[in-house]
């Protein structure tokens, strides 16, 4: 910076601390507001890095504390709209508190908020004010103009919702919105007009990055932050927009953590294979299967001709796949590294989603690795919860509006029992559910750095270091940008573990060796020639995936290969009997008859020409035929159909006739409950789901 004099506006824009030796005391001058050191000690916290955009709110937030007016930093998520403003507060000596605002505050829980920062001149930062409802803001408007009147008049006390509280002049009143998201209102006027509002656009990423490399012990921090910033703007152009992928602020700041640790780690490799390592490493549980080559043609293009191998810990590896076994599943390598790539998430971001479609195995991942830690005697805690089960209020609490009386709510209760327990074991919340911005936009606070919940009664919950936040979802499409910079994110794809280990875990529950050997053979031989033509050609009545149809066909077989059908000694053409009839139900019991094509005739057809070592009766579908017990043949369920009682004493809509249709899905029904497995019936209205249930 060159200035010709002091009073240049370069040089004014600064915030500097002088020392007045006639009054004793530190002051803190920037423009030309002058502020008086809080001396508040807030400890040897981290410190931002000051850019031009940092510079200019804070000349915009100091001007508005000048003018006796408040803040409102405004833009998109990840632009430090609340760190900018905590950081301006350490700058000045003052304590700022972070409250994540929720439809459950009302008037009076604000209030009281206001009345403890006016009493001790700490600083509010109000983050996502606009989820307050409307009726409520056009009362806080009243509340902050009262408390600015008292500072512009110079008062020590001063009355605030009826009661005489006392006022210190440093208090300041910040508010952080992001704009347009769900679930946000517009400010009313009145209160529009008591802040003054600071555009937060995109930071200088370059100058962060290259900062931050050099703070975390890099020397050429200009050339590889200028490699890191264009991977990361490549990827937002050239990869396929995914509602999971972000390349914002956060994430380069978590990739900067990790490279500093593997850098402090392995001390004598070049930094280039360091930040390779790391962008490369941390990036890839992330990435789709279809985007694979295109992110790691981007690496090898930067780094080019640089092969650095994963760090590992083969120890760590085999404590995983020794709990996998416990668990009784399959230590398949890919499925190993997701675990292994979750506990590395979870050593760098308290927030991790754990993204798959149904049945790809994220239930289980988490249960590994929680079983990992068992093993190592490291005394984990786990506790879950489906935040879609209950309400908004149910689930962080509510105030009785009548009595004032607070009503605790589970995650709340949940997370301040975990915040309670002393022992360094890690502690996970298992958000199990949709997300969905109503409920998880007020978790922003714990997500990000702050780490605490608030909630309407003003109690504050922290995160303590050993505690996890994990989220199991399918998808992203309701989460707000906001919502999706603030967490790790380990994307699971279909493919990485796919149906083969189910069914082998599967299998290994058999007790027959003669059972075991035949069905290896058979669901190699049927299984899949039929996922592959299912994901194109025939209509399924509800969305099926892969997983839910193998575990159909393993459900049945559990019912069908008992030793009255299938005797230990008996040939395997009568397994594969079985299997056919199984195989025919588990993928093709799902078919859909629609006005124009009766898929399930279509999916009839096709197996009777794909397959021809089981033949079925030409006549009818191959639905239309169960194995008879006896002679071990295809029979018609139509011979099998009980023969109708009628009963006088039962009212005419309660009587049910039975027919084939009737007859075989309360077979199926039967055959599965037994086995205490899940039934789902399937159909539009008036189709007797409801009748069969009770018949």
């Amino acid at each position: 910076m060159k200035a010709e004099n002091a009073q240049e506006f370069a040089w004014l824009s600064q915030i500097k601390h002088r020392w007045d030796e006639k009054q004793n005391t530190c002051f803190v001058d920037i423009c030309d507001a002058i502020f008086k050191y809080s001396n508040e000690y807030l400890g040897n916290t981290p410190r931002l890095v000051i850019t031009p955009l940092t510079d200019r709110c804070y000349i915009t937030l100091t001007q508005s504390l000048h003018l006796t007016m408040s803040g409102a930093p405004a833009g998109p998520a990840g632009t430090g709209k609340t760190e900018t403003t905590k950081d301006l507060g350490r700058a000045l000596g003052i304590m700022v508190y972070v409250f994540n605002c929720s439809e459950q505050m009302d008037y009076k829980s604000i209030g009281n908020i206001y009345k403890g920062l006016s009493q001790s001149g700490a600083w509010g930062c109000f983050d996502e004010f606009n989820r307050i409802s409307i009726e409520v803001l056009s009362v806080v408007a009243v509340q902050v103009k009262c408390i600015q009147d008292a500072i512009r008049d110079k008062l020590l006390r001063f009355i605030f919702q009826g009661e005489e509280i006392s006022l210190l002049a440093t208090v300041g009143i910040f508010i952080t919105m992001n704009p347009g998201y769900a679930g946000r209102t517009e400010l009313p006027e009145n209160l529009k007009a008591l802040f003054r509002p600071c555009a937060m656009v995109v930071p200088d990423f370059g100058m962060i990055c290259e900062i931050m490399l050099m703070s975390e012990g890099f020397i050429d921090a200009r050339l590889l932050a200028r490699k890191f910033i264009t991977l990361y703007e490549l990827c937002r152009e050239l990869l396929s927009k995914q509602d999971h992928y972000d390349w914002g602020l956060r994430a380069i700041k978590s990739v900067l953590v990790v490279a500093g640790a593997l850098k402090r780690s392995d001390r004598g490799r070049p930094e280039t294979e360091v930040l390779m390592r790391a962008l490369r490493d941390f990036n890839i549980p992330k990435i789709i299967t279809d985007d694979m080559p295109v992110f790691m043609g981007l690496i090898g293009d930067l780094f080019p001709a640089m092969d650095v191998p994963r760090k590992r810990d083969l120890d760590n590896e085999a404590a995983i796949k020794r709990a996998a076994l416990d668990l009784k599943l399959q230590p398949e390598d890919q499925f190993i590294l997701k675990v292994v790539q979750f506990e590395e998430l979870l050593a760098v971001r308290h927030s991790v989603f754990v993204i798959g479609n149904a049945g790809t195995g994220k239930s289980q991942l988490c249960k590994v690795l929680f079983r990992t830690y068992q093993n190592l005697k490291r005394k984990p805690v786990w506790s879950d919860l489906n935040p879609k089960a209950v309400t908004n209020d149910e689930l962080f609490g509510f105030i009785n509006p009548a009595t004032r009386e607070w009503k605790d709510g589970l995650f709340s209760n949940i997370m301040r029992d975990q915040s309670n327990i002393t022992h360094d074991g890690p502690k996970w919340i298992v958000l199990d559910g949709d997300i969905d911005p109503m409920w998880i936009e007020s978790l922003n606070t714990v997500m990000d750095d702050n780490k605490v919940l608030t909630l309407a009664s003003n109690e504050r919950v922290p995160l303590t270091p050993t505690m996890r936040l994990v989220f199991e979802i399918g998808h992203l499409r309701a989460a707000t940008p906001a919502t999706v910079s603030r967490a790790g994110i380990l994307y699971i794809n279909q493919a990485d573990l796919g149906w083969n280990p189910f069914v082998t875990s599967w299998i290994d529950t058999r007790e027959v060796q003669s059972e075991k050997a035949n069905l290896i053979i058979l669901f190699e031989k049927y299984v899949p020639t039929c996922l592959e033509t299912l994901k194109f050609r025939f209509k399924k009545i509800t969305p099926l995936v892969d997983i839910s149809m193998i575990k159909m066909l393993c459900y049945l077989l559990e019912g069908l290969l008992v030793p009255e059908n299938t005797p230990p000694d008996c040939n395997k053409e009568l397994y594969e009997l079985y299997f056919v009839f199984a195989a025919v139900w588990a993928f093709g019991g799902a078919m859909f008859q629609d006005q124009l094509v009766d898929y399930r005739s279509e999916f009839s057809k096709w197996w009777s020409s794909e397959f021809k070592t089981i033949k079925f009766p030409s006549q009818g579908t191959v639905f239309d035929y169960y194995i008879d017990t006896e002679s071990k043949k295809f029979i018609p369920w139509s011979e099998a159909v009980p023969a109708f009682n009628y009963d006088p004493d039962l009212p005419l809509q309660a009587t049910l006739v039975p027919h084939s249709e009737t007859h075989r899905l309360s077979f199926f029904v039967n055959l599965l409950m037994k086995r205490q497995r899940p039934v789902m019936l399937v159909g539009g209205a008036g189709t007797g789901k409801t009748v069969l249930m009770v018949w």
